[in-house]
């Protein structure tokens, strides 16, 4: 499995140096010699759409999504459980949600086609078929091992920092 993520790191790389080289090289060929390359533009926002789309399902599972901890710490191990089986179950409606709108949208996506590479917008669009999979797939599993208490109690609280404001210890608040 560990393989498999490594794999799609590797893609979402690949996928924003295209899309930085691609948006570069534009502006480079428009400022310099006055031209540019049409099909670029639109090929550097579905890029950014697969990145967006393929790292919420590595931000699911490396539990980097950004999440606020502050009731669910003051909990006991059951309450803490129970508000874990409510988010996943939520977590799976949205997918489930998803996905099925994505399907009642594929004839169309798949019929109507780019303005500029006039590729099928369902390689835009069916992405979310991968994406709600993938994190509908991760929730299930951690719903299960909630409900069966296989769940350990640092992935009940399984949130990441914010990178922008850094932590404050506890002795650092007394200094000042």
């Amino acid at each position: 499995m560990n393989r498999a993520f490594q794999a799609i790191e590797t893609l979402l790389a690949l996928l924003l140096v295209g899309m930085v080289v691609m948006v570069f090289g534009n502006v480079v060929l428009r400022y310099v010699f006055n031209s540019g390359i049409t099909v670029s533009e639109e090929l550097s926002r579905i890029f950014f759409v697969w990145i967006t789309f393929i790292g919420a399902v590595v931000a699911m599972r490396d539990g980097s999504h950004l999440g606020m901890d502050t009731f669910v710490r003051a909990l006991t191990r059951r309450g803490k459980i129970a508000c874990c089986v409510l988010s996943q179950g939520l977590i799976l409606i949205c997918c489930a949600m998803l996905l099925r709108g994505t399907w009642l949208q594929h004839e169309v996506n798949a019929s109507t086609l780019a303005p500029v590479t006039e590729i099928p917008m369902i390689w835009v669009h069916g992405v979310v078929y991968l994406s709600a999979s993938g994190i509908g797939l991760h929730a299930l599993v951690k719903l299960w091992r909630a409900v069966t208490g296989q769940i350990s109690d640092s992935e009940l609280l399984e949130i990441s920092e914010s990178e922008e404001i850094p932590p404050v210890h506890i002795a650092e608040r007394v200094d000042r």
